[in-house]
């Protein structure tokens, strides 16, 4: 009776072994992609609306990558001067998607997201870029190929250095690998200079009579180009949205804070927006 008891449990034992083993085999051959995220100064992540963590940040493990699709990455910022940060990845089976942002005051902000997806013909490349704003100048090893967005089919299949640039903003290197079978797609946010804000302040300046009269015209802010194509209006300072304003239109400025336009909207409603994307006037 013994030795069959005894056979029973190394039959059970055996058996769960095996079991968690393969599901160990299974889940590192997994289909699923992995996502980097980095920014300066640290910033708390949020994916699809949870927080998952703080930067730096790697799901990277085979227990912990994520399924593929389009996913929602928005990066909190510890230091509450600065304006938080919000884009669309999609993550791809079996490579790692990378995000990378750089907060600074206002328009000085800049990053880049980096990202596989694979190709139906295994024997082609092909390299995607697009940037904000667009119209910037694309160089591929110091060769300039055209200009955002811009699609380069069959580029080598090798490490290259990639400078996106573009007058009145701060030029952004990128170090890309293209591999075979894939498209690497490279969305760049470019900062301006503080050059070209002091000269736009000058110019502000210059503008205003010296003697204050009640027919100075209100001061307005310009919608720029966001990677959604819209900017959400909110009801304070980091606060819910209450309306979508559209790149091209143009708003009477209330007020100002850090990172913050406060903006008076068609309706006559007031409401907050990111001062990153909008130029003031």
């Amino acid at each position: 009776m013994k030795k069959i008891i005894l056979i029973i449990i190394l039959t059970l034992i055996i058996g769960a072994i095996l079991f968690f083993g393969v599901a160990y085999f299974l889940n590192l051959n997994s289909k699923n992609g992995a996502l980097q995220i980095t920014s300066s100064p640290e910033s708390k992540v949020y994916l699809e609306g949870e927080l998952i963590g703080q930067t730096p940040l790697c799901k990277c493990e085979a227990t912990d990558m994520l399924k593929p699709g389009n996913y929602t990455v928005r990066l909190v910022p510890n230091d509450k001067n600065l304006s938080e940060f919000q884009e669309k990845v999609t993550i791809s089976s079996g490579v790692l998607t990378v995000v990378d942002r750089k907060f600074a005051k206002d328009s000085m902000s800049e990053g880049s997201v980096i990202s596989l997806s694979p190709l139906s013909d295994k024997e082609k490349t092909e390299l995607l870029v697009v940037s904000l704003p667009e119209g910037a100048t694309i160089l591929l090893d110091s060769n300039e190929i055209g200009k955002t967005p811009f699609s380069y089919k069959d580029p080598t299949v090798s490490d290259h250095v990639l400078t996106v640039k573009k007058i009145g903003y701060k030029e952004k290197t990128i170090r890309i690998r293209t591999p075979m079978g894939y498209k690497l797609t490279v969305a760049a946010y470019l900062s301006t200079l503080d050059s070209l804000n002091a000269t736009e302040e000058a110019s502000v300046s210059a503008t205003i009579p010296l003697t204050p009269s009640p027919t100075i015209a209100q001061k307005s802010v310009l919608i720029l180009d966001t990677p959604t194509g819209f900017l959400r209006v909110r009801d304070r300072i980091s606060g819910v949205e209450i309306a979508r304003v559209t790149p091209g239109e143009r708003y009477e400025l209330i007020s100002e804070q850090k990172g913050w336009f406060q903006i008076k909207l068609k309706n006559g409603d007031a409401g907050w927006i990111a001062s990153q994307f909008a130029q003031k006037n």
